[in-house]
């Protein structure tokens, strides 16, 4: 046998502890069977396991040491390889290193021998893996070791594992790169992983602890270098202050194991117990938690709180918890039906009769709906005349409609075919599909509906959306108490025939008087609605702050389209940007830089907060005396 192939038994450093010997003969007891009288050869190492006695290593121990070791590097223990035959290859990983043995089942006593051995100490680097590739490494320099056999095997071979992940390693669709790099070294071969529990591979494990004492003497264990102590640093930031006091007194009011912090040295202090990386730009309790620790001076409550609300960092990477800026501010009443409409479209619908998508016509007035069935999200133009053909055809021209900002409703035909029909365009704000709310609420209602007419088949919902809708109109709404039926053509429908009285055709005028007293009475009842909706909502919400055109603002990184590495470490703010105008109380639009260019600029203020500005000098305590008058005597 070449002695590279034996090179990690023959190399065994002596053990330097009970825990390293019971290693050694953890991994000696698997080839007992092989060496005639075992026990009387080991008898010395196995003396000196015993925790009674003390580890004392001594000449018996070392020539059992070495006799065992020779054992296991020629036969009858070790056989040479037959590619003809199947090979199994046992691999394990530690923190240290990695073991292989090659072994092969022999035909003399159909007992398993191994071929070779193979033990590799993990660079600073490979250390650094996780334990699922360090155990995958394993198992790459193991067949990287003994390709020559192992590749032009004329039987596929196992591996042995202790790492049950790897069983489907070969089979995995999503590698990372170091992975994908060792898969394609893998397809040369012909194998299986083989899951084996911990307990039945010490074998192995042994082989890859034996860099353990090394390593442990040469690469030091923690972040700081030997002699260091952490307790002993003097911060930059103390010599400062200390530095100041030379000038400016320490008051009496200072307690004696705290330093006095002079007015020009108070931001340097701020900036170290808030912006330090030790600190982690932590919030005002954090930052006061470093200063208490250590400095003292009467307004530092005070300045901590002004400094840490005007930090760009936090302002950007922070997310508020305070409750959303802005009251709500509703549209106005319409006075009439289908004078005012909302619009907007329900998506991701199984197909059904060849129609995968629902348009939802809202009448802000009466509540009533039309849910119109297409085929696919239509253009522009295609959404006017369904609109044509299905609401005004039937209710007449609307003069304002409201929707979200699709494609649809934002392009220039869209504009320019409100124009003409007299009708105002009204856009929800960026990110603020709660300016559409009536049409979002009314797509709720169609979907538990269809829900729950279809949820046997779903792909039969479009059979089932004409009674759905009757349903949502037939219905009292809780804004009016009537139903849309009775908002909008001022009477119910009736259900029963005994419900129709024998009476004479109204006249059309006792019709249109009926309409009106139902339409101020809905009107009525709106008005109250939505005061009280006003104030549930504003209980929920913060009066936002009052901006002007100039003003620099964050503007919130939640639903901008941004390319980034990973979502979870973007800054929730970006900015700041300057406001071009303020559109309403709620509202404001922002001059956007070229790369956000395909995002609206007009924003809700729950979207937004204001620039706070760093004092570029704190105040001077006041005085102790100021504001008192004092009588001098004669």
């Amino acid at each position: 046998m070449d002695p590279a192939k034996v090179q990690a038994v023959i190399d065994w450093p002596v053990p330097k502890s009970r825990v390293e010997l019971q290693r050694f003969l953890g991994f000696a007891n698997f080839y007992r069977r092989f060496i005639r009288n075992f026990g009387q050869v080991a008898a010395p190492l196995t003396a000196l396991t015993s925790v009674k006695t003390c580890f004392k290593w001594s000449v018996s121990a070392q020539g059992a040491f070495d006799l065992l070791k020779n054992r296991f590097t020629s036969a009858p223990i070790l056989v040479t390889p037959d590619v003809s035959r199947q090979f199994v290859v046992e691999v394990d990983a530690s923190e240290v290193g990695v073991g292989a043995i090659l072994s092969q089942r022999s035909l003399s006593d159909d007992k398993v021998h191994p071929c070779a051995y193979f033990s590799h100490r993990l660079s600073p680097s490979e250390r650094n893996y996780d334990v699922g590739n360090r155990e995958l490494l394993a198992i790459r320099l193991a067949l990287g070791e003994w390709r020559q056999w192992l590749e032009g095997a004329t039987v596929p071979f196992v591996v042995w594992t202790d790492h049950r992940n790897l069983e489907y390693i070969r089979s995995a669709k999503r590698l990372n790169a170091r992975q994908a790099r060792w898969a394609l070294f893998f397809a040369r071969f012909e194998f299986v992983i083989s899951y084996r529990p911990g307990s039945k591979n010490t074998k192995p494990d042994a082989l890859s602890r034996l860099f353990s004492s090394s390593v442990a003497s040469t690469d030091p264990e923690g972040i700081l270098p030997e002699g260091r102590v952490v307790g002993l640093t003097v911060w930059g930031i103390e010599r400062q202050v200390k530095q100041a006091l030379t000038q400016t007194p320490s008051p009496r009011a200072c307690p004696r194991n705290l330093l006095f912090v002079p007015v020009p040295t108070r931001l340097a202090v701020l900036q170290w117990a808030h912006s330090a990386k030790l600190a982690g730009h932590p919030g005002v309790r954090g930052t006061l938690a470093s200063i208490r620790q250590r400095f003292w001076w009467p307004t530092r409550e005070h300045d901590t709180r002004r400094f840490v609300a005007a930090c760009s960092v936090c302002a950007q990477t922070k997310s508020g918890n305070s409750p959303p800026a802005g009251r709500l501010r509703p549209l106005p009443i319409p006075s009439r039906p289908w004078s005012h409409i909302a619009l907007d479209f329900v998506t991701g619908l199984p197909s059904s009769a060849g129609k995968t998508v629902i348009l939802t016509v809202v009448d802000r007035f009466s509540k009533a709906a039309h849910f119109i069935p297409l085929a696919k999200l239509p253009s522009a133009k295609e959404t006017a005349q369904i609109i044509i053909e299905n609401v005004f055809r039937i209710h007449g021209l609307p003069s304002d409609v409201v929707s979200d900002r699709g494609p649809q409703f934002t392009s220039q035909f869209w504009r320019e075919f409100c124009r003409l029909i007299g009708a105002s365009v009204s856009l929800s704000s960026g990110f603020h599909p709660q300016s559409n709310g009536q049409a979002e609420r009314a797509n709720q209602t169609i979907g538990r509906i269809l829900r729950s007419l279809s949820f046997r088949n779903p792909a039969s919902w479009s059979e089932q959306l004409p009674w759905a809708e009757y349903a949502h109109n037939s219905l009292p709404s809780s804004a009016t108490g009537l139903s849309p039926f009775q908002s909008s053509l001022g009477y119910q429908p009736l259900l029963f025939s005994s419900q129709f009285a024998e009476s004479s055709v109204p006249s059309a005028q006792a019709f249109v008087q009926r309409c009106e007293r139902t339409w101020k009475r809905v009107r009525s009842a709106l008005c109250r609605y939505r005061a009280q909706t006003v104030r549930a909502a504003n209980k929920r919400r913060t009066k936002s702050p009052r901006y002007c055109r100039g003003q620099r603002v964050w503007l919130s990184t939640q639903n901008l389209p941004l390319k980034t590495a990973s979502r979870k470490l973007t800054p929730r703010f970006i900015g700041p940007f300057r406001i071009s105008q303020v559109i309403n109380p709620v509202a404001v639009r922002l001059l956007l830089p070229r790369y956000l260019r395909r995002v609206h600029p007009v924003f809700h203020v729950s979207c937004v907060k204001p620039v706070l500005r760093a004092p570029a000098r704190l105040p001077p305590p006041p005085h102790p005396c100021r504001g008192r008058t004092y009588l001098q005597g004669p």
